[in-house]
């Protein structure tokens, strides 16, 4: 194997592997210490810069970097499957005891005359007017809604998301200078464009629910809904009841959001009934627990065959019992058991089993090429469409996905816009900055807390049940307080301070080997990386975490380290008698709009 290059940006970004399953790679470990530190107003903005929404996304972020999160491969649990530290509960911890925020959000720059019109308020919009307003663009967002927020607002239960954090959140980014026009249904891409705007951003999201076309459907249609358009309706308080029965069909998380507001809105028989085993809903392993915790059954392998209905009036469904097959390739089918159908009384259905992406605002010859899902064809980095000043984000770019996804498009988005309107190419992507900076503040003592915590994760509290049960507006989780949020933060293992090896001063002693906890260090000679891996102190199984390999020493061997699994502890460097290894902190600032990310560079401070 050859040296590895640490100054590459993604070598040690990959290590901090909460950071880099993030979309918006967030620096994890940064904030979670200053937390740990009770210094909360400086974590929720090292937040902002990168998903613009702690508070929200603190409460219904689908944690991607949980379980990417070394804690839970590393960490010992009495037989128990471990845990990975709670990074998005954190996040919420950081919003929730913050002080006043506002003085500290980015100063606005003089009018630069250019002109950015937003399609849609939500949090991909929303992102690309937060990263450009500051710069001097004068920025419109349009949204057919009252209030910003796109589906963070209508489609996001309040026993899960407050309206106030809402408000507060997308408020930071409109104070910057932006303008909204509330109420307003863009109904022509061609007559926008006409109206002299620079650049255009479309992030309108997945608007459509889709249908389920089988028997009964139309007959019954008074008491089936779509399930995006029913959560909607219950969050602007145009539906505050539901009938005692009440059956959701899907898997997601709006099927989970969907049946616990049925709940909470009357409803005494609630039932979610899916295609697919348990394990393969796209719900989150977290939402399909609360579901339950809260006394809803989920029925799965069940195939819908028809709405049953007593002329007209909705009556129950009929299902087919099936089980999953698979081919050699894992391909699955499903097919029947051969049981006798399976009918459940119902008085409304709830369809959440997908959503589709809808543009019949854009006129199919303006430009704009779509692709045979009705989705645009787009650079897959710049988000750029056929029409060069057009640009897409969020659920609107690439179909149903996330918040932090939606704000990592924005982000990148931003980026193509401003290169764009400073005429250069929208394909380049100027690569993030990094360093790294010792740790070390005497032979045995560094700048981070280095002791591992044995604690297992902590629980968050919920309100009491009956009373969250009663009222659609009652927030079920209550959040960590600060002794908690201590406690939780130190079971953070600091992956971004970095095991950092320096060959010359190595003597090849060996004492880093004895001591390290996890056998990740080995010293051997060099070979093909598959057969090297096998060879070491502890076999390094996860091909996907690179080896940490060093240039070939005074002996003929070589360092290997087996980045998967180290601690991050620091014993390698206090026991090194020669301070060949080194605690380095490693950070990463993404490459976001403004001076940085262009050709010719000017340094100059954007936010505060």
């Amino acid at each position: 194997m050859q040296p590895v290059n640490i100054s590459a940006p993604a070598y040690f970004h990959k290590v901090v592997d909460c950071q880099w399953a993030c979309p918006a790679h967030t620096p994890v470990p940064e904030y979670i210490r200053l937390i740990g530190q009770g210094r909360y107003s400086d974590a929720y903005m090292i937040n902002w810069v990168s998903n613009v929404f702690p508070g929200v996304l603190g409460r219904t972020c689908d944690r991607p970097c949980e379980p990417a999160c070394r804690r839970g491969r590393v960490e010992e649990n009495n037989g128990e499957t471990p845990e990975p530290v709670a990074i998005c509960r954190l996040k919420r911890v950081a919003a929730d005891h913050k002080d006043d925020v506002k003085s500290r959000m980015p100063t606005v720059a003089p009018s630069n005359g250019k002109r950015i019109a937003c399609v849609g308020a939500g949090p991909s919009a929303l992102t690309v007017a937060r990263d450009l307003a500051p710069l001097g663009y004068q920025v419109t967002v349009f949204d057919s809604e009252a209030k910003a927020g796109g589906f963070i607002r209508s489609q996001i239960p309040r026993f899960r998301l407050p309206e106030s954090v809402i408000d507060e959140e997308t408020g930071y980014v409109l104070d910057l200078g932006v303008q909204f026009v509330s109420g307003h249904r863009v109904e022509s891409m061609r007559g926008l464009l006409d109206q002299g705007y620079d650049a255009v951003f479309v992030g309108c999201g997945a608007p459509r629910g889709r249908e389920l076309d089988i028997p009964g459907r139309k007959e019954a249609a008074a008491n089936i809904h779509i399930g995006i358009d029913w959560l909607a309706s219950v969050s602007f308080g145009h539906i505050t009841s539901v009938a005692p029965r009440v059956i959701v069909l899907g898997g997601g998380n709006t099927a989970m959001d969907c049946c616990r507001s049925a709940r909470r809105l009357g409803g005494s028989d609630v039932k979610v009934i899916v295609r697919s085993g348990f394990e393969e809903m796209k719900a989150s392993p977290w939402e399909k627990e609360d579901a339950q915790h809260e006394g809803i059954p989920i029925v799965n392998f069940h195939v819908p065959k028809s709405f049953d209905h007593d002329n007209g009036k909705l009556t129950g469904m009929t299902f087919e019992v099936v089980r999953a097959v698979y081919d050699d390739k894992g391909r699955r089918s499903l097919v029947p058991t051969g049981e006798p159908d399976v009918s459940f009384a119902c008085d409304t259905v709830l369809l959440a089993v997908g959503q589709e992406n809808a543009f019949p605002w854009i006129e199919r010859d303006c430009g704009i090429e779509f692709d045979r899902w009705g989705l645009p064809v787009l650079g897959k980095d710049s988000f750029q469409s056929t029409v060069p000043n057009v640009f897409f984000g969020g659920d609107a770019a690439f179909g149903p996905k996330n918040i932090i996804t939606a704000v990592a498009h924005g982000h990148e988005a931003a980026v193509s816009i401003d290169r764009f309107l400073h005429a250069e190419s929208v394909t380049q992507r100027p690569a993030p900055l990094t360093q790294l900076m010792s740790q070390k503040m005497g032979i045995h003592e560094w700048s981070y807390r280095n002791d591992v915590s044995n604690d297992t994760r902590f629980k968050v509290p919920w309100a009491d049940a009956e009373k969250a049960l009663a009222s659609i507006r009652v927030e079920v989780e209550l959040g960590f307080d600060a002794a908690v949020a201590f406690k939780e933060a130190s079971r953070c293992l600091n992956c971004d301070v970095q095991t950092v090896f320096n060959r010359d001063t190595c003597i090849e002693c060996d004492a880093c080997v004895d001591i390290c906890p996890m056998d990740c260090i080995t010293f051997t000679t060099n070979g093909e990386e598959a057969e090297l891996r096998t060879r070491l102190k502890a076999p390094a199984t996860n091909a996907t975490q690179d080896l940490y390999v060093s240039a070939e020493l005074k002996t003929g061997r070589i360092m290997v380290k087996d980045e998967d699994v180290c601690l991050h502890c620091g014993l390698c460097a206090e026991r090194c008698p020669t301070g060949a290894w080194d605690m380095q902190k490693f950070l990463l600032n993404t490459t976001q709009a403004g001076s940085g990310c262009r050709d010719k560079r000017v340094a100059h401070k954007e936010f505060a």
